[in-house]
């Protein structure tokens, strides 16, 4: 069967017939493509098709579909376990790995997904300040937690409103959103809420609503007003970690975060997440304290050991770097291309993420910068990408992903 008649089949049983929006290539403007295969830098789709991948599964295949060495470890592991329940030491290499690598983590909880750890990190953070209210910011995305599906990014991008059905209005009451890199409205915020703020919430490198430029001394103003006031930094660094930076945008800003949500890269393509951060508020969760999180498939033993074996080949063949130098390359060939046949784009880039865009800045750093035009652009660049076999992110808004499995020479 072809791809629409698998929609077709699909719309019957999955809502939009899919199990995430993005998938449904709304905001391209048509019917979505079903992939059967990945194999390096290409994904097959079912009419047979070979597509270069830039999306990269949204991020986790740092190293490409089916990197061979990840491969060996998966298939060692998957002769002897699928999953315990129990106590085993897959999560614990891990983790060693981790906290080892890096030096503002001195404990983490494996969960199951981005939005499952940061639920758990704003739960600690509440639980450890007794109070309420969390800061996000304006097109910051942290997974789909009910509080923080305000003015978001990522799926939400684009849709007539910034807000999801379902949540309720004392839950939404918890959250201020701010916009990004406004220090006097953090100022304003704390001085009228300043006792009722467990936390604040940021993407450090804002990558869910195209892909903004980062500020280091924004990051590192938020570390000194909650110190001051006594709330909780949390950097939610799923795209991020083990991606601009083995230690993520915490050892790039040097804003020392209390917790730290990591996914996509950590999981090596497969449903990981966890949180960690500093004793003092890892110590209180559950058993050894009294916020509660469990996970019956937290720490399956198939995502742990795909995880170790991709941080350590990032680590081993300085693929952060490397891979970095590569994108920069490719990237500067796309403007050039941009601007000899007077495309309406640039190119934002952050080490091996770019971003397509209209602004008028190359490096924007806050939404208000996009143009109305920009998803209109977008979806007829994308359908001449598909044409040429080039698979990338299906949404104006989403930013892309260079593997390491892409070489000079196919890219």
């Amino acid at each position: 069967m072809n791809s629409n008649e698998l929609f077709e089949r699909s719309e019957k049983i999955a809502p939009g017939g899919v199990h995430s929006p993005v998938r449904a290539f709304k905001g391209v403007g048509r019917t979505p493509l079903f992939f059967k295969e990945g194999k390096g830098p290409y994904i097959y789709s079912v009419e047979g098709g070979e597509y270069v991948d830039y999306c990269q599964s949204f991020g986790p295949l740092i190293l490409g579909h089916r990197d061979p060495d990840v491969s060996a470890a998966i298939e060692e592991i998957m002769k002897k376990a699928w999953t315990f329940g129990t106590c085993e030491p897959y999560s614990l290499d891990l983790a060693e790995f981790i906290v080892d690598a890096l030096p503002h983590i001195d404990k983490v909880r494996f969960v199951n997904s981005g939005t499952e750890a940061v639920m758990s990190a704003l739960r600690v953070a509440r639980g450890a300040t007794g109070r309420n209210k969390i800061i996000k910011f304006e097109g910051c995305y942290h997974g789909h937690v009910d509080s923080l599906l305000v003015k978001a990014g990522s799926g939400l991008a684009g849709l007539a409103a910034s807000d999801s059905a379902g949540v309720s209005d004392s839950v939404a009451s918890e959250t201020i959103v701010l916009p990004l890199n406004d220090r006097k409205a953090v100022e304003e915020a704390f001085n009228k809420h300043g006792k009722d703020i467990a936390a604040i919430i940021s993407e450090p490198m804002p990558a869910n609503f195209g892909l903004m430029k980062p500020d280091m001394d924004f990051l590192k103003f938020l570390r000194k007003i909650t110190l001051e006031n006594g709330s909780l930094l949390i950097f939610d660094e799923v795209i991020s970690g083990f991606r601009v930076a083995m230690g993520g945008m915490a050892e790039l800003s040097g804003a020392d975060p209390d917790l730290v949500t990591y996914g996509k890269v950590m999981g090596g393509g497969f449903p990981v997440g966890c949180y960690g951060g500093k004793n003092k508020y890892m110590e209180m969760v559950a058993p050894q304290g009294p916020v509660y999180q469990a996970g019956t498939l937290s720490g399956n033993p198939i995502g742990m050991v795909a995880g170790l074996a991709t941080l350590i080949k990032v680590q081993k063949e300085q693929v952060i770097s490397r891979l970095a130098e590569r994108t920069e390359t490719f990237v500067n060939g796309l403007r050039e291309q941009f601007q000899a046949y007077e495309m309406p784009f640039k190119v934002a880039q952050q080490a091996s993420l770019f971003w397509i865009h209209g602004c008028e800045n190359e490096n924007p750093q806050t939404i208000d910068e996009i143009p109305p035009e920009q998803a209109e652009n977008y979806t007829r660049f994308y359908a001449h990408c598909l044409e040429e076999q080039i698979y990338l992110a299906p949404s104006d808004c989403e930013g892309s992903f260079m593997s390491w499995a892409l070489s000079e020479k196919i890219m």
